[in-house]
């Protein structure tokens, strides 16, 4: 059988691919030449970031690897969904290398957050299970290194938990795509074969049991309520750095797949029988996350276990508008990760640049009273991070996000849903606006002093807040991308 390749679509991709092994190579010949591999990694994330950009103004389908007619299957899908999500997993990795760069970010170090990128723009444009399955564990497995490449027990703990996760996750995950061939009897995840799979009450029934078993898989990447208890414990125990790619290209890659796995119900929501348990899956993952999310983080004094427990709270929202099973639900899906990714780098580098490589001091929240008064940069972009995810004004591309979550839920009829969401988004409100408010306290005198080398940290906040503010804005720029 011959395949229809065009190799344009797979650069987003491979280029990440061939940066690693350039790393590589100019490290065993050159070893002394320290600042090599993050350059080279630095300009292969940038170069794939803007291999995808094609694709995100593209009218005409981008689809590659494709089996000849009638067949006609294609492999992969480099659209404008797609796309975004590959920019925006590829530039959240690059901001996670400049700041692993404040302490002298290794070989093995870019090893690994270039194949944890690959992995995220693989997975988001994978139409076969093979590909796909391959490449959402290349975003995954390299960050349990990453998280236990740290000299503190607290990693190796942190490592461990991740792990375990990672490989139940994983055994879902293998089921589901065995699940998947059996009821539908094609090895990729398109709508007319599911379609013709529902109409047969036995591979109906398969098909959803396959359906809700890999929805079981993702929820553990994606940090969703009750999948979600190594969140917490990874967040804090890994680096800074490590945290915010766990906060960011990894929920990217995690949202991609999800929408990779459900675009085929397009052709059957409205056939006789719909996926009624496929939406009451992704109802009970949504309302557990927002609500149980929320509360936690207002429970919380320690930053980053606040920062984790909202990641919980947002995977709630990310699957808000995914119950719908609809095109629009989609890309609401993708335009709120998109948002909660920068808003978190924003404030993940804000905590690095207040804290420096000694994170582990007094990162509780009086640690950030007076914050705007003594460090204004620091203290600024924190504080808008805060108010996106909160979506309060000035931060309003947050406000917008939630509306656009909020529409699919709605015009599919699931208010329950709705009001549930409502009410994360009042509690939420509190979460975030009670470490705003610190920030204007009095200066605390035991408050942490600079870090000598901080450059970096403030380059990644600075740039995001800028991100957020002309999207908040402009907001139609990020909506129109995906939309």
């Amino acid at each position: 059988m011959t395949l229809q390749m065009s190799w344009g679509l797979l650069l987003p991709a491979l280029i990440p691919v061939a940066a690693m092994v350039l790393v590589l190579v100019v490290d065993a010949i050159i070893p002394s030449a320290r600042l090599a591999a993050p350059v080279i990694g630095a300009l292969g994330l940038a170069v794939g970031a803007a291999a995808a950009i094609p694709g995100v103004v593209a009218s005409d389908p981008r689809l590659t690897l494709c089996t000849p007619a009638p067949d006609g299957r294609c492999m992969w899908d480099g659209g404008p969904l797609a796309s975004t999500l590959q920019i925006a997993a590829l530039l959240a990795t690059l901001a996670v290398l400049a700041l692993a760069s404040v302490h002298r970010a290794g070989v093995i170090d870019v090893v690994l957050l270039l194949a944890s990128a690959a992995g995220a723009a693989g997975v988001v444009a994978s139409r076969d299970l093979g590909t796909w399955l391959v490449t959402l564990e290349l975003a995954t497995l390299p960050v349990i290194a990453l998280v236990a490449w740290r000299d503190r027990r607290a990693a190796a703990h942190g490592a461990l938990t991740l792990l375990t996760t990672s490989l139940v996750s994983f055994a879902l995950l293998v089921l589901g795509t065995a699940l998947w061939v059996t009821a539908t009897g094609d090895p990729t995840l398109t709508g007319p074969s599911l379609a013709t799979a529902w109409a047969v009450p036995e591979q109906r029934t398969l098909a959803g049991l396959a359906t809700v078993v890999l929805l079981a898989g993702l929820a553990f990447k994606l940090s969703a309520v009750p999948f979600h208890a190594w969140t917490p414990t990874t967040f804090t125990a890994g680096p800074l750095p490590v945290s915010a790619l766990l906060a960011s290209a990894s929920k990217l890659a995690a949202v991609g797949a999800l929408i990779v796995v459900l675009a085929p119900y397009d052709a059957v929501v409205g056939m006789a029988r719909g996926p009624h348990v496929v939406v009451a899956a992704l109802v009970i993952l949504t309302v557990a996350s927002m609500l149980a999310g929320t509360v936690m983080a207002l429970r919380q004094t320690e930053v980053v276990r606040l920062l984790a427990w909202s990641t919980v709270a947002q995977a709630g929202w990310i699957l808000l508008p995914l119950t719908a099973l609809s095109v629009a639900g989609r890309q609401a899906a993708a335009v709120y990760a998109v948002v909660y990714a920068v808003a978190s780098l924003v404030a993940f580098a804000a905590v690095r640049a207040i804290h420096g490589p000694q994170v582990e001091d007094r990162r509780d929240l009086t640690a950030y009273r007076g914050l705007l008064r003594r460090d204004p940069i620091a203290g600024g972009t924190l504080a808008l991070a805060l108010l996106v995810l909160a979506g309060l004004p000035p931060g309003v591309i947050g406000l917008v996000a939630k509306v656009v979550a909020l529409r699919p839920a709605i015009a599919a009829g699931l208010w329950p849903v709705a009001v549930a969401a409502v009410v994360a988004a009042v509690l939420g409100i509190a979460v975030y606006v009670r470490w705003f408010a610190v920030l204007f306290g009095e200066a605390d005198e035991r408050a942490p002093a600079r870090p000598g080398s901080r450059r970096a940290s403030l380059g990644v906040a600075a740039v995001g807040a800028a991100v957020l503010i002309v999207t908040s804005a402009l907001p139609q720029l990020l909506v129109g991308l995906v939309t």
